[in-house]
């Protein structure tokens, strides 16, 4: 059933507007130093500085190898390195390094699934991801995704689907796959493509049989994929689209009834399986809100309704352009997601012209039981990129088994990870020291694939140029409220 606008403005003048919050991660407030509007509560910013003794791990430390730097005591273990290290095959891995996820592999060792954001023809990167037989989509294709197999002595690599593009984010599921998404709208005969792409692929990492015949999911609709996530208890996937020209959207897709999910369960899907559809927010008043960069305040909540998809395959206009204006709500660099708390963690990374109000960075969660959209982290735009301090940018996103968040940076200048506490205050956790610029204009790479082994003591995180997957270990604490 629908959360109309009555409904939700009754609920807001009871509960108090924009403070119903959801998840256990509570209030998450901006960075004290980077508040963006002038409407912001300053005030518990400065307060919030004040308290900041405490949280998170100090100070980071140089590293006198030039990678990255990490608080005292923290170490890191390159794990893979394109163009360094190999595939079992023997071929180098794959660079561009993107989304990545964990899970249990067989006798302690960890399986990592790793993307690799490689667009257009193959012979415009050095290190694509290899034609490996029987695991390619598209052979005209340089992305793809890797597994990684890490053991405490010993790391083994291998393909897991080949012939895709643009393979950025994407999304663990409940029952332990992968699902890859192309950040593209290339259809057969552009750029070199043999067939259309913009799709999401399901890949398993512990079953290589699995991932043979690479099959699209095409119910889950064809336009600039980021993310993806998996509601376990509903069966609902939530996906983000970074576009713009208009700005992207965030979709819901509803699985056909009597649908049960399970591994390999998606691909066998008909391509218009189940219903997708494109949010559409409104505030406590019942105005429609046409883009979520109008949320100025943390606690911001919205009301979501869900408007069906068109043409979910997008065969003449890209999805998001199917729609016009006050049909439904947009936003700027819709990126990384995260399944916890009962609900979704969302980024829109920035906005700019291309937007109604400019930010450096939002942080979402959207609660499916209530059917509402609540700001947790809000940059302001930072600046100075080029000096260390503020955060710009969220990109990748994990929950932390220490309580917060976790969040890899794709700002501009100095790229961080970066913890959200529970109580709104953030901290660096390591810093991108590999310049792949000059010595003169310095350029750092962004920060990708964030993500915590299973037993969470290892954080997982890749600098995505060249492509260099870390292993960060460390005394790892629970953060205080």
């Amino acid at each position: 059933m629908s959360l109309t606008r009555r409904d939700f403005a009754r609920k807001s003048a009871v509960t108090g507007a924009g403070v119903a919050l959801a998840g256990s991660v509570g209030a998450l407030a901006s960075a004290p130093n980077a508040l963006a509007f002038a409407e912001t509560d300053t005030e518990a910013a400065d307060e919030a500085s004040a308290e900041n003794h405490g949280v998170g791990y100090g100070p980071l430390v140089p590293d006198p190898k030039g990678i990255l730097a990490l608080p005292a005591g923290f170490s890191y273990r390159i794990i893979t390195h394109s163009g360094k290290t190999t595939l079992e095959s023997g071929e180098f891995t794959p660079s561009n390094h993107d989304g990545t996820a964990t899970f249990d592999g067989p006798r302690g060792a960890t399986l990592l699934v790793n993307n690799h954001e490689l667009k257009g023809p193959r012979a415009n990167w050095k290190y694509p991801v290899p034609l490996t037989e029987g695991l390619v989509y598209d052979p005209a294709a340089s992305g793809g995704c890797t597994v990684v197999e890490v053991r405490r002595d010993h790391v083994a690599e291998w393909v897991g689907i080949a012939g895709t593009s643009t393979n950025c984010a994407g999304g663990r599921t409940p029952w332990d796959t992968w699902l890859t998404c192309e950040e593209t709208e290339d259809k057969a005969g552009q750029n070199g493509m043999t067939k259309d792409h913009g799709y999401v692929f399901e890949v398993d990492p512990e079953d290589r049989r699995a991932n043979r015949d690479p099959k699209p999911i095409k119910a889950l609709g064809r336009y600039a994929h980021e993310a993806v996530v998996i509601d376990p208890k509903r069966g609902h996937a939530y996906l983000t689209e970074d576009a713009s020209g208009p700005n992207g959207l965030l979709y819901r897709w509803t699985p056909p009834e009597g649908f049960e999910h399970g591994r390999g369960r998606l691909r066998t899907l008909a391509d218009d399986a189940g219903v997708l559809q494109a949010f559409k927010c409104f505030d406590s008043g019942g105005q429609f809100v046409d883009d979520l960069s109008r949320a100025t305040k943390t606690g911001t909540v919205y009301g979501v309704d869900w408007v069906d998809v068109p043409d979910r395959d997008a065969k003449t206009v890209s999805v998001r352009k199917q729609f016009g204006a006050g049909q439904v709500t947009r936003a700027r660099k819709l990126e990384g997601m995260w399944w916890g708390d009962g609900g979704a963690y969302i980024v829109s990374s920035f906005a700019r012209a291309e937007s109604p109000i400019q930010h450096d960075g939002q942080v979402w969660f959207y609660d499916p039981k209530r059917r509402t959209l609540t700001l947790k982290v809000l940059l302001g735009v930072n600046p100075d990129p080029a000096k260390d301090g503020a955060f710009d940018g969220p990109d990748n996103i994990t929950v932390s088994p220490y309580g917060g968040l976790v969040i890899a940076e794709d700002g501009e200048g100095v790229q961080h990870l970066f913890g959200a506490t529970e109580s709104g205050r953030t901290y660096p956790i390591a810093r991108n020291e590999l310049n792949i610029g000059t010595a003169e204009k310095p350029e750092y790479s962004e920060f990708t694939g964030v993500t915590f082994s299973p037993d969470g003591k290892t954080l997982f995180a890749n600098i995505q140029e060249p492509g260099i997957m870390l292993a960060i270990t460390g005394p790892w604490k629970r953060q205080r409220r």
